[in-house]
């Protein structure tokens, strides 16, 4: 199959323009006999199940969680990057798309990028209109902080909960569509397999959480806004809600995986405390605006923070990176801080934390200047840790975070099943092997709200003379038959061991071989251990409870499944990338001072994977660079 990725002709600042200038248009009678499902009401699918309403199509709106206000979007915290370029400090639309194509290490395409960095002034605009409280300077105008692997200031924040400000403003548009019934939202709902009927997607299979029920649901066209699955690490900043079901299920339906290995560890969580724990808790990026982080020079040193003079501290991020210094991007400076604690000089319960300083801002600023930056991450430290961060250092450590491959898009969104879009994070488009802060919230927010209105005409236009198969179509039995089949071979199985235990046991192979550093003979190593694990998992796991219940546990063996079957594609992808770049980083190829090396002559590429049989078969999206030439990726 060969992958078109539809880049629209022209220069760089005038493709998007012209692409919607020749897009088709589809006349306000016809869009109300069209029907699109969207699955997922996080701020990409909530954005474009409201856009789309909006413009006339009939919409169902799925998600698993109990409100869609609950989506995941909602724990992001420290802004949503724009080039507005109020702070004059040189900052602009090329400027913004630079940084991102180099803060990925160059492995995305320049148009997706240019796009992104295009279309995030007018959003901040958007959701100005929509009511966000963004934090304001004393005049008036909306202030900026920066943001890590930039030199200006572009992000737009409320304090630390800009995610739960923004997903107020789509859920509130949400609700609009449905109280029109415009929209039909079924919370408590989870997709587990795609329909595919004469290679469109034309539907989906649901199981109703609360009863057990299975329901089939048919439309024109199938929007996955389904987020990341960074949970395959099982410790990481995501709900445990949080999977990667339904686009494993769209990739054995067809549909290609981009990238599977490049997986962000965020520099700035608070550390694991012991083996029951079952999630981590993010600490804003943010936060290395004023915060300073260090280490104690001496190995093992056991003396509590304030008792280790300035001459004995180490703020090596300041001593490596003096350009960036605390604003080194997020892959840089997690490896940075595993380096260290690696090294000995790791502080907290279990020796794997680093410190996150205040002292130094709150001298200078005063506290009222940082309670009101960061006052309610300052309150969330202290509630789960008792310690006061003005008083004290906050203890923070690597974790996992951001899923940057995910389902193939063309420039449309839309995967190598026709039909089947991927919006926000659960695609691969924008951000190559490394995500800079604070573009997570804008690329979510575009793809819902600006680029999937405007690309999904172009494929509906062609389905409103064709025939519409509804859900007494023989492939919506056969699908629903499989997921039947697979439910009842996991609760048949009733074995000794709980999902919870065969996670924790994946978690730990993934994060050791797959995670912040890669290396062949772990890679090799790994892959094996998660087939015995897949094995002993479709023997040994015990689901209690039946199926026609709500029954987390079933919910989570089945996610489970489907991460093991990930698991392996993500070490399989990492093993057959002989470079470093971004987040991926390969031990065999990094400099006499541990910075990575990316080999363009031969990896010039995104890895993009087709599902054979348990197979994966690798195909290349060769990436073509006409106006930024890739450089050596330093912030030194």
């Amino acid at each position: 199959m060969m992958l078109d990725s539809k880049i629209p002709e022209g220069k760089l600042e005038d493709k998007w323009r012209n692409y919607q200038a020749q897009s088709h248009l589809i006349n306000p009678a016809n869009k109300k006999k069209l029907n699109i499902i969207v699955v997922g009401s996080g701020l990409a699918g909530a954005g474009a199940a409201a856009t789309l309403a909006e413009m006339g199509y009939v919409i169902q709106c799925f998600c698993y969680q109990d409100s869609a206000r609950r989506a995941h979007s909602v724990a992001a915290q420290g802004g949503i990057n724009a080039a507005k370029n109020y702070q004059h400090d040189g900052d602009s639309v090329w400027r913004m798309f630079y940084d991102t194509l180099k803060g990925g290490d160059f492995r995305s395409r320049e148009a997706n990028t240019y796009r992104l960095a295009e279309l995030s002034a007018p959003l901040i605009d958007h959701f100005v209109q929509q009511g966000v409280p963004f934090a304001r300077e004393y005049g008036g105008v909306l202030a900026n902080r920066s943001f890590g692997g930039v030199q200006v200031q572009r992000t737009f924040y409320a304090r630390g909960q800009t995610g739960q400000q923004l997903i107020l403003a789509a859920y509130s548009q949400l609700s609009k569509m449905i109280r029109a019934k415009k929209v039909e939202m079924l919370p408590r709902h989870e997709v587990l397999d795609i329909v595919v009927i004469n290679g469109k997607a034309k539907g989906v299979i649901v199981r109703d959480l609360a009863t057990g029920e299975i329901k089939r649901f048919a439309a024109d066209a199938v929007v996955l806004a389904t987020g990341g699955y960074s949970r395959v690490f099982r410790l990481s900043t995501l709900a445990i809600g949080c999977n990667g079901s339904a686009i494993w299920k769209a990739h054995k339906r067809g549909a290609f995986f981009a990238a599977p290995s490049f997986t962000q560890i965020h520099p700035t969580a608070l550390p694991q405390t012991s083996e029951a724990q079952s999630k981590l808790t993010l600490m804003s990026e943010s936060l290395r605006n004023d915060g300073r982080i260090w280490v104690a020079k001496k190995m093992d040193d056991e003396r509590k923070a304030k008792d280790i003079p300035e001459e004995e501290r180490d703020y090596y991020l300041e001593r490596r990176y003096p350009s960036f210094g605390n604003l080194a991007p997020r892959d840089i400076a997690s490896r940075a801080a595993k380096e260290r604690i690696d090294a000995g000089h790791g502080v907290g319960q279990l020796k794997n934390a680093v410190y996150l300083d205040f002292k130094h801002a709150i001298n200078k600023f005063g506290k009222p200047v940082i309670e009101d930056k960061y006052g309610n991450l300052f309150t969330m430290y202290e509630k789960i840790t008792g310690i006061n961060a003005y008083q004290e250092p906050m203890k923070i450590s690597p974790a996992a975070h951001f899923s940057m491959g995910g389902l193939w898009v063309d420039y449309e969104l839309m995967t190598t099943i026709p039909g089947l879009y991927a919006i926000g994070e659960c695609n691969y488009s924008d951000h190559g092997a490394n995500r800079l802060g604070a573009n997570s919230l804008l690329q979510t927010s575009i793809d819902g709200y600006f680029i999937l209105p405007n690309t999904i005409n172009n494929y509906l236009e062609g389905e409103i003379g064709q025939k519409h198969p509804g859900v007494e179509h023989p492939e919506f039995a056969h699908v629903e038959n499989e997921v039947k089949v697979q439910i009842n071979k996991i609760l048949e199985i009733n074995g000794n061991r709980t999902a919870d235990d065969f996670h924790r046991e994946l978690g730990k192979v993934m994060w050791q071989e797959c995670a912040m550093s890669r290396n062949r003979k772990g890679l090799e190593k790994a892959i094996v251990q998660i087939k015995v694990i897949k094995e002993q998992f479709w023997k040994d796991v015990k689901v209690t409870g039946n199926n026609n219940e709500m029954n987390t546990e079933l919910e989570k063996a089945l996610r489970l499944a489907d991460f093991i079957e990930l698991a392996i594609l993500m070490c399989t992808d990492a093993l057959q990338r002989d470079e470093s770049c971004g987040a991926h980083f390969r031990e065999e190829y990094q400099t006499e001072d541990g910075e990575a090396v990316r080999n363009d002559d031969d990896f010039k590429y995104v890895s993009v994977w087709e599902y054979n049989e348990g197979h994966f078969k690798l195909h290349k999206e060769l990436l073509e660079f006409e106006y930024v030439q890739p450089t050596v990726r330093s912030y030194k």
